[in-house]
């Protein structure tokens, strides 16, 4: 069974100024398995993040259904973990309590909450800033909390929305690479919104292009890259130009046609 099955959704918005109906996503219908990383790539408008928030229950489709390890997804649940753009972590506690943020609201204990945090704390590189606040992390550092405390509730699946997008060229590489490395330990799935080509042939198994609005999957691209990938090799390179023709809307050659080049 995938972990996440996406089939004929559309989502249709009410423009209630204009009195009409706009069409954000047109028709997707995605599987994605266990273990995998799938990118969801497009232009800005694309209704990306509209989907990324139908899996994780935020919204509902118009039409069509998702299921995450067979459920309907009707709500947010905590077999979805959520990373956004901006960390949104309480400014007034350390980064180990933001961690644990949520065990706090279920009742537990102060001991196990540090306890349960630092092995996440751990995980993503943050090891001794375990009481500093939000004010003194670098962005780059602030992300690695969300992510850590999406990780922290378990999740079958987590969705990240373009979580590196304010960080610099620097920060942003590096977390791609730390990103994929808690991935393989955690042995999650993935699904990150991202506009970056090479991001999402950095990070994904999987690339899922879409058009402009109304989104629909111009093509689901498996990526079968060595890691750590190089961004200047030619395999890489012909998979972006690949990419880049989709989403120019002309006629690309399959990619094993460019892989092989």
């Amino acid at each position: 069974m995938a972990a996440i099955e996406i089939s004929h959704v559309s989502k249709i918005f009410n423009d209630k100024t204009r009195n009409s109906d706009v069409v954000a996503l047109d028709d997707i219908t995605v599987s994605v398995a266990r273990n995998q990383f799938l990118c969801l790539l497009g232009p800005s408008g694309c209704g990306k993040s509209t989907l990324l928030n139908m899996i994780a229950g935020f919204e509902q489709p118009s039409s069509g259904t998702i299921a995450v390890d067979g459920q309907p997804v009707m709500a947010p649940g905590a077999d979805r973990g959520v990373v956004f753009q901006h960390a949104n972590l309480m400014p007034w506690l350390p980064v180990w309590e933001n961690v644990a943020f949520h065990l706090l609201l279920s009742g537990s204990q102060k001991g196990e909450r540090r306890a349960r945090a630092q092995g996440f704390i751990d995980m993503v590189g943050l090891t001794g800033f375990e009481n500093h606040y939000p004010s003194e992390l670098s962005g780059g550092m602030n992300q690695r909390v969300g992510i850590a405390r999406a990780l922290l509730m378990n999740p079958q699946v987590i969705l990240m929305d373009e979580p590196f997008g304010a960080l610099d060229e620097q920060t942003r590489m590096d977390m791609q690479t730390e990103l994929v490395r808690i991935w393989q330990q955690h042995q999650g799935t993935i699904v990150f919104v991202t506009h970056g080509i090479d991001e999402a042939l950095t990070l994904g198994t999987h690339v899922a292009v879409m058009s402009a609005r109304p989104g629909r999957i111009r093509e689901i691209i498996p990526i079968d890259l060595p890691r750590p990938r190089d961004i200047t090799s030619p395999q890489f390179n012909a998979l972006k130009r690949h990419i880049l023709a989709l989403l120019r809307g002309e006629r690309a050659p399959s990619p094993l046609e460019v892989v092989n080049q």
